[in-house]
């Protein structure tokens, strides 16, 4: 699913990441930690080929970042769900329609989009706020509606970073327990976090960064 060989990646002109290699399999869990300003966001913006890797190799679903074109990281996005960690909302979108955004862009029927948002929105417990805005629903409501968007078009890979940072101890269980139940769909789910879930009950991978290595723990 992801692989990394003698890997560098910089930002801001410093260097973050320094020749690391990993690999993620397909329907892994993975969480990701290290300190502030280590690389975490860094790299899952490499992965999502949004941020340019200084180099070697990052290997995607079976593209390769570092060498592929534009069109052919528009089209590996498809195959990708990103939940953020301030939500990224449309404010004066009810909850539905921001759940539908990826659907819409992907121009889907609207059959297609009405079942599909629905599905989500009974999974993630919301379906009786559907027509709400995003500040009418607290921060764990809203980050559970990001999940559901990052869902929403049916992505192999989730991406997630900081997902609980703003939330209380309530709100992060029940967005991690989403994050279980996606990746006990064979999905691979890669979260980086300052905080380790605890009693998760479901197997997972420790990645940490700290001084431009990676290494994981056991």
């Amino acid at each position: 699913m992801i692989r990394a060989q003698d890997l560098t990646i910089a930002y801001d002109n410093e260097t973050v990441l320094d020749k690391v290699s990993f690999l993620i399999e397909t329907g892994d869990l993975v969480f990701i930690t290290g300190k502030s300003g280590s690389g975490k966001s860094s790299l899952l913006r490499a992965i999502f080929g949004e941020l340019l890797v200084q180099s070697g190799l990052l290997n995607v679903s079976g593209v390769e970042i570092t060498k592929a074109k534009k069109g052919k990281i528009k089209k590996l996005r498809r195959h990708i769900g990103v939940v953020f960690q301030d939500y990224q909302l449309i404010k004066e979108w009810t909850i539905e329609k921001n759940i539908a955004m990826p659907l819409m862009i992907g121009s889907y029927s609207k059959k297609t989009i009405d079942t599909q948002v629905n599905s989500l929105l009974n999974h993630i417990k919301l379906a009786h706020k559907a027509h709400r805005l995003p500040e009418e629903l607290s921060g764990g409501e809203q980050q559970r509606v990001g999940v559901a968007r990052a869902l929403s078009h049916s992505p192999n890979l989730i991406l997630a970073d900081e997902p609980t940072g703003n939330l209380d101890e309530y709100s992060s269980e029940m967005v991690m327990n989403l994050f279980k139940s996606i990746n006990e769909l064979g999905k691979t789910v890669v979260i980086v976090t300052h905080k380790m879930p605890s009693n998760l009950g479901v197997k997972f991978r420790h990645f940490h960064i700290d001084r431009g290595g990676i290494h994981e723990i056991y």
